[in-house]
């Protein structure tokens, strides 16, 4: 499969990242089937892209013309044999290894042999979800960054499989998408991963621990180092159930003690406090 023969892009979960997916995938002018298992996630999922679109507009990166038409590039579906056409493939359902495993192996059974079919994983092994198809030469991950319609990096990350044809047509998909890919191996967490979950977790530790108060941790992070946002606001904002599955992953994949979930943050995640999908996580939030 090469760039130019990719007109059709499939895209599996409506949540956030997969939403997202979708948008960009519009906004580069293919066409997109966007599939998920209900049309009340599909429906949700219009009405964000939607109103990204909006935002997009009011700063001058979309012309309000062409709102209706990257919408209309968008094809919402619940019967997983609708992407059967597609030439290029996302899957982008919730980080875990069972639920992935089962959505990928049912796309490939319907994809053309030549499709390319792609992860958005942002921690668990390609290799292994690429040895689960019968396509792995032609498998490869792209950990979009969240939100996908604003952040430019994408992690191209090869499985052991991953031929190179399927590796430089993802690397040019991604320019054309107008995001800057980054290539890295594969390894648990890759590489955001593996460097920003512990940072999130030390976090953790600090305010259970009774260092400072997640307010405090987060001001020196961002006024010390010169980030953007707080390690704890950043974790709220991906979601606290997602760091410590990613941090799970990290942990069984190295089996090194420092990619300890911290316990603080396995009792919120137990009270469903997630962060700000919850409405409540390290800070709260309205709702």
């Amino acid at each position: 499969m090469t760039l130019d023969s990719i007109r059709t892009v499939a895209v599996l979960g409506a949540g956030t990242m997969g939403n997202g997916i979708a948008h960009v995938f519009a906004h580069a002018g293919y066409s997109v089937i966007l599939r998920d298992v209900e049309t009340s996630y599909l429906d949700r999922a219009r009405d964000t892209i939607a109103k990204n679109l909006d935002r997009e507009i009011k700063k001058g990166k979309v012309a309000e013309a062409d709102k209706s038409q990257i919408l209309a590039r968008i094809r919402a579906v619940t019967d997983m044999s609708e992407i059967a056409r597609a030439d290029f493939v996302v899957e982008a359902v919730p980080e875990r290894l069972d639920l992935k495993l089962s959505v990928l192996r049912d796309a490939d059974k319907l994809l053309r042999p030549e499709a390319i079919l792609a992860s958005n994983t942002s921690s668990i092994s390609v290799t292994t979800l690429a040895a689960a198809t019968s396509r792995p030469d032609r498998f490869i991950g792209m950990h979009f960054m969240n939100p996908v319609p604003v952040m430019v990096l994408v992690e191209v990350i090869r499985a052991l499989q991953t031929s190179d044809e399927t590796f430089q047509t993802t690397m040019a998909l991604c320019e054309r998408l107008e995001k800057k890919p980054v290539a890295v191996n594969d390894a648990p967490g890759f590489v955001s991963n593996r460097v920003l979950m512990p940072l999130i977790n030390e976090a953790a530790f600090t305010v259970m621990e009774g260092v400072a108060t997640p307010e405090a941790v987060d001001a020196v992070m961002k006024l010390g180092m010169n980030h953007p946002m707080g390690p704890l606001e950043l974790a709220d904002f991906i979601g606290l159930d997602v760091c410590v599955n990613i941090l799970d992953v990290l942990y069984n994949g190295f089996g090194d003690s420092k990619y300890r979930a911290c316990p603080l943050l396995r009792k919120m995640v137990a009270a469903g406090w997630l962060g700000r999908k919850s409405g409540k996580g390290f800070y709260s939030y309205a709702r």
